[in-house]
């Protein structure tokens, strides 16, 4: 179908207002590659029909010479978000058959731009993982290969990295908890940044932690994350944690000026057993954007070691109070409640039944912190934690540091059935690099940076100031143009 589904987004936006294509055979390009595709996983809930209605509906908008930033640009929609009249399950059970009768204030503001939505796509239970292998569809799978292992393509947005690797769609909407928009990015060779909280409104996303989460875009290039952020962020009365911040034009500030600009090599990133090769990847990108006129410093970010166990305590804690609701009663699937079984049966029946084994283990570990006699002695504590992280970044911004270089992960894609035999605290050590974005409430990005030695991609990650996404995807911009990073998947599916 014409290969328009490997385009970027704002190689398609100036081709659809140039009037040399239309968003209907771009769309149908896409349909045409997601049905050709099921080997990844990628999509679980496809919607061509109203993605060709949607994608009509966008010509009618460009013939008339007044369409708005995404008008007739097909993307995927993660399935944390809520879709009027698609399913929204959050990869699990316990939602299963759940169509909203309302639209998440992200997709709303996406569809106001003029995108198509070509359906849903896969992630990790309750965005609860680092692999998408907790995922009632099953997992989705890495594009890129490496021998004939399959490969995860991260989580928990996986789905929306694979699809949008494999060029299924233009670019995808993700969430990031811990590093679920990063880490994915890093290991399918794509660009996805989490914006500063409350950047993007919260309301109509399945809820994990709601103090951690935020929804970011996941693009082929940084200019398409620029594009499309400016689209999907504002102010939400229905999210009392949405800023009121007036949204720049981002596309804008990406000048490649980044003369005089300081970016921080945090040392306790260095950790022990890193592999040479990530190791020689991040010196390589502090000497490009030393080259490309910043100045290159290092610093310190001191209690960076607490930040794991810290999320993972809060993260948890979190969950355990947001999915108490997912009873059988209030909401989710209900087990039959069988003769002489109490209605206490049948809530710890619905509960057991309708989630899966990692999303109990973190209600379980999360009511337990929360517990009588537990509540200080580790949740007060990790809040804590949780500022003098916080307080690090502060005090390295305010001397004079624009930015934090950082590896996005310690290794590349990993080979799937890794979380069966798996201790749980080694698939947890993926987010080592990525949490303490998410604890101090910071926007943070994942740049295609290089392949290691099996061919498979590396990303390097940019920490900003808070509200500073303009001048942190600059930053990144940047980089993207001095790595050259053009490699793509080579298509086995």
């Amino acid at each position: 179908m014409g290969g328009y589904n490997t385009w970027t987004i704002a190689q398609a936006r100036d081709k659809l207002k140039a009037r040399e294509i239309t968003s209907e055979e771009i769309t149908l390009s896409c349909i045409s590659a997601i049905d050709d595709a099921d080997a990844l996983g990628a999509f679980v809930h496809k919607t061509p029909d109203k993605a060709v209605d949607q994608a009509r509906s966008a010509d009618l908008l460009l013939k008339q010479g007044d369409a708005p930033s995404l008008c007739g640009i097909p993307l995927g929609i993660k399935d944390l978000f809520a879709c009027e009249g698609i399913p929204t399950q959050a990869a699990s059970k316990i939602l299963n058959g759940f169509k909203p009768e309302y639209e998440s204030t992200v997709t709303q503001n996406l569809r106001n731009a003029g995108a198509v939505t070509l359906g849903k796509v896969n992630m990790d239970e309750f965005a609860m993982g680092s692999s998408n292998e907790t995922s009632i569809y099953g997992n989705a799978v890495n594009p890129w290969k490496f021998s004939d292992k399959a490969l995860t393509p991260g989580g928990s947005s996986g789905g929306s990295a694979s699809a949008v690797a494999a060029d299924l769609c233009l670019a995808a909407i993700g969430t990031d908890t811990g590093g679920s928009i990063r880490q994915p990015a890093a290991f399918t060779g794509i660009v996805g940044i989490k914006p500063t909280y409350g950047r993007c409104s919260r309301w109509g996303i399945v809820a994990f932690a709601s103090s951690l989460d935020q929804a970011g875009p996941m693009c082929k290039s940084v200019r398409d994350t620029a594009i499309m952020l400016e689209a999907m962020c504002g102010f939400d009365q229905k999210d009392s944690t949405s800023s009121e911040r007036s949204v720049p034009n981002f596309e804008a500030m990406l000048t490649g000026n980044i003369k005089n600009k300081k970016i921080g090599i945090p040392r306790e990133y260095r950790l022990d057993g890193m592999s040479p090769q990530i190791e020689s990847l991040w010196k390589d990108g502090a000497d490009m954007l030393r080259y490309a006129g910043a100045e290159v410093v290092d610093i310190s970010l001191p209690h960076t070691k607490y930040a794991l166990p810290a999320y993972y305590v809060i993260a948890p804690a979190e969950a355990s109070s947001n999915l108490a609701r997912y009873d059988g009663v209030r909401f989710g699937r209900r087990a039959k409640l069988n003769a002489g079984e109490s209605i206490t049966e049948m809530y710890e029946r619905s509960r057991s039944e309708g989630f899966g084994n990692e999303v109990q283990r973190r209600v379980m570990i999360g009511t337990y912190v929360l517990s009588a006699g537990f509540y200080d002695a580790y949740y007060n504590r990790a809040r804590k934690v949780r500022s003098l992280i916080k307080k690090d970044f502060e005090d390295v911004f305010a001397a004079g540091i624009d930015a934090v270089l950082t590896p996005t992960t310690p290794s590349a894609a990993f080979e799937l059935g890794k979380l069966e035999t798996a201790d749980p605290v080694e698939m947890y050590l993926n987010d080592v690099f990525t949490v303490t974005v998410n604890l101090a409430g910071l926007p943070g990005i994942s740049v295609p940076a290089g392949l290691n030695s099996e061919g498979l991609p590396l990303g390097l990650q940019l920490i900003g100031r808070p509200w500073e996404e303009g001048d942190l995807m600059n930053i990144a911009h940047t980089l993207e143009s001095a790595t050259g990073f053009v490699e793509k998947p080579v298509k086995w599916w």
